[in-house]
């Protein structure tokens, strides 16, 4: 596997990148070849897999959480 070294990082760049892969558990190097393949090699999504995407998220959403009487009120009470 190719090997690549990078000089003269900026400071602030490099401790954005230190902390990027704390929060994702990564190593530095791990978190630089995903953001590389991020950059550079992005997956192109069909209609079909945002549509999949759109319905994923909307099946965990609650339902009539907010009912009509709950926003009239909430209205009624703001002009209180």
């Amino acid at each position: 596997m190719p090997t690549i070294t990078i000089k003269n990082i900026p400071e602030e760049l490099y401790e954005a990148l230190k902390s990027t892969a704390e929060n994702h558990h990564r190593s530095i190097n791990s978190e630089v070849i995903i953001r590389l393949e991020q950059a550079l090699l992005p997956r192109l999504k069909t209609p079909k897999d945002k549509l999949t995407n759109i319905q994923r998220l909307r099946a965990q959403i609650s339902p009539n959480v907010i009912s009509a009487d709950d926003i009239d009120d909430i209205i009624n009470n703001g002009r209180a």
